[in-house]
This record gives C-alpha cells, sequence and structure tokens, in this order.
C-alpha cells in the first residue's frame, strides 16, 4: 500500500511538471525592459534603440533607422511557465530577401541547460498578422525555473515589447551571466545580415560561447570610419572595443579615415584595447575579376595601414578573421556567410581575441 501511495504520488508530480500548456491557456504580459535588458552599448530613451538619435548628430536617414533597431540586444529572465510569448508593437521595419524574417523581425530564445545555452525556439509574425498579436515562442514545457536569454529583433525598431507567461507562472529579471562590457562596431556582418535567427550573428555566438558581453553597433553596409559613429564610441562605458572596419571602406577611404578614427578613440578610451578585424573573403570574388580585385585591395590597404597603426599607438591590435571552409559553400549572397560561416567567424577570432582581453584583466 505504501508503494502504490509513492507511486500515485510521482504520478500527479509528473502530471504537474510535465502538463502540456492549455489550448485556452491565460497570458500575463511583462515589459521585456523591465526585465534585465542586456547587450546596450549606452542608455537611450528609449530601451530598444542602440543610439539616441536626438543626441548624436549626423547620421544618414538609413543609418538613423539602423541605429534605432534592436540588433545584439536581449532580455535576461527565469519563469516557471511552460509557454513563452512576445507581443510587439513596431516602428521602422527592414525587408530584404536575404535574410530570415526570424532575424530581422523575430525572437530568439535559449534556456540555460547544463552549464550551457540552449536553443529554446525561435518565432516571428507572418504576413497578414498584426505584429502585435502574441506569438507564441516556445509551448508545452516543464514548468520548472528556467532561466531564459530572448534576442531582440536584428533589424526592426520596436516601441514596446511584452514577454507573455501563463497565469500564475513567474517572470523574474535575471542577474546577468555575462562578463565586462566589450563593444564591438561593424558592417552587416557584425550587424547579422543573412542569419537565420536573431543570435546567430558572430558576436552573438562569441558572447555565449564566451561569457564576455559584446555591446552591437552593427550597421550593415555604413561602417566606414565616420567621426560620428566614433563620437558614439567614445562616450560609451566599455572595457574594450572590437572593430570589423574594413569590410565597408573601400582602400581609399581606408587609408584616408583609419588614422583619424584611432586617435579620436582614443583620447576618450587612451588605455583600453582596440581590437580590429581582417574583412573575411567574399565567396563574390571567385569568379568576378572585378569584385576580387576591389577585395583584395580593401584587404592589402587594411592589412598595410593596421602594420602601421600597431606600431604608431599602444593599445592597438589587428586579427584575421575566417568564414569559411575548403568547400567555400559558407555563403548566402557571395556576400553574406549563413549562420556556419558566421560560426566559422566566431571561432576564429575567439582564442586572439580572448589573449588580448586576458592582458587588460578581461577574463
Amino acid at each position: 500500500m505504501k508503494r502504490f501511495v509513492t507511486i500515485v504520488a510521482a504520478a500527479f508530480l509528473s502530471a504537474s511538471i510535465f502538463a502540456q500548456t492549455p489550448k485556452d491557456v491565460k497570458y500575463v504580459f511583462t515589459e521585456a525592459s523591465d526585465l534585465n535588458l542586456i547587450g546596450k552599448l549606452i542608455d537611450t530613451p528609449n530601451p530598444y534603440h542602440r543610439v539616441d538619435t536626438v543626441k548624436y548628430k549626423g547620421f544618414t536617414k538609413g543609418e538613423n533607422n539602423q541605429v534605432r533597431c534592436s540588433a545584439g540586444l536581449a532580455v535576461l529572465f527565469t519563469t516557471n511557465s511552460s509557454v513563452i510569448s512576445v507581443k510587439t508593437e513596431f516602428g521602422y521595419q527592414y525587408n530584404n530577401v536575404n535574410t530570415m524574417p526570424l532575424a530581422y523581425r523575430g525572437y530568439d530564445l535559449y534556456i540555460m541547460k547544463d552549464g550551457h545555452w540552449l536553443w529554446a525556439g525561435a518565432g516571428a509574425t507572418k504576413e497578414g498578422e498584426q505584429s502585435s498579436d502574441n506569438k507564441v515562442i516556445v509551448k508545452d514545457m516543464d514548468r520548472s525555473e528556467k532561466q531564459c536569454l530572448l534576442y531582440l529583433p536584428i533589424y526592426c525598431e520596436e516601441y514596446s515589447v511584452k514577454i507573455g507567461v501563463e497565469e500564475g507562472a513567474t517572470i523574474r529579471s535575471m542577474e546577468s551571466p555575462f562578463r565586462h562590457r566589450v563593444g564591438i562596431f561593424g558592417s552587416s556582418y557584425t550587424h547579422g545580415i543573412s542569419t537565420s535567427r536573431a543570435g546567430m550573428s558572430y558576436p552573438m555566438q562569441f558572447m555565449r560561447h564566451t561569457g564576455i558581453q559584446i555591446l552591437s553597433l552593427g550597421c550593415s553596409g555604413n561602417c566606414k570610419l565616420q567621426p560620428y559613429f566614433a563620437d558614439v564610441l567614445c562616450d560609451a562605458d566599455v572595457d574594450a572595443l572590437i572593430f570589423d572596419a574594413f569590410s565597408n571602406p573601400g582602400a581609399n577611404m581606408i587609408r584616408e579615415r583609419l588614422f583619424p578614427f584611432i586617435e579620436k578613440i582614443q583620447q576618450a578610451h587612451p588605455d583600453i584595447p582596440l581590437i580590429f578585424q581582417q574583412t573575411i573573403y567574399r565567396e563574390s570574388r571567385n569568379f568576378n575579376h572585378v569584385t576580387d580585385k576591389n577585395e583584395q585591395a580593401k584587404m592589402d590597404a587594411a592589412a598595410e595601414m593596421m602594420k602601421q597603426a600597431c606600431k604608431k599607438y599602444k593599445n592597438v591590435y589587428f586579427i584575421q578573421t575566417n568564414a569559411t571552409d575548403a568547400m567555400h559553400e559558407t555563403s548566402v549572397d557571395g556576400t553574406h556567410p549563413g549562420d556556419y560561416g558566421y560560426t566559422l567567424w566566431a571561432r576564429s577570432i575567439e582564442k586572439p581575441i580572448l589573449k588580448i582581453l586576458r592582458k587588460y584583466g578581461i577574463k
């Protein structure tokens, strides 16, 4: 009889923990910015913007749109809900064929398991749906306490992001396990163009794998060593800065702008490492001789100028990158890698960046 009672109790416990999410579930919503919003380079009146475009001037219309998008921002929270959903009020919205809607206007959820961030779900509203509709990211989970990392869309502006859990469940802000504040300024690569999900850009993969917090200012097509972007980086509270600075500008622009850009940032941050990355090999070079010539000229200019910069300036570094394999099949459109290519990129820079950061006590 005692054994029977134990079995029944275990069965009830199992049913409670592993019950499916009800079809008629009632949701309770919490504004994401009331939890722990990470990845912010500087404070902004709208918490989901990356730059205050009223305070900082000089941006083009396109750049204004980009820096108001939430690429690289994520929300940390804990919940025992069996379902997690999102409701969004969008502002500017991007749309292009070379990036999945799940990345540019969707959400990407990871949950901590056995000490690692494990992918849990992703979601975006479809054509014909209202952006304010309640979009379920994952359901039918157990009701144990879960540590959650939710990436925001990479190429849309949000006025409101509300995270839904089932009525009666808990949702609380989670202390960040990510260490330090390392800013990164870069091109569409850093922005995450051609990723399948919002958390698959190389900076976000690097962040999950190393535990170093990355604060992203990736701006597709617009990382050209501009002084007004330097103004933002100068004001940022950072322990180090990483640059994907040679993917957008041509060879002449690199030679013209690099040293003034470094000098301006070093006036504000004289003691932190400035880590510049060589641009990656673009697969569009394979048979297009004009593209091949222009791309090689950029890479040669970057190598030439960075050789001088590393001698001329203290705390300046130059590292190599790789986003392709022996088969050269990691590209989506000839310019941008897919998820696997970005994984290769993140792994290629991990050791050299961590080695440099350790010199400055950043571990």
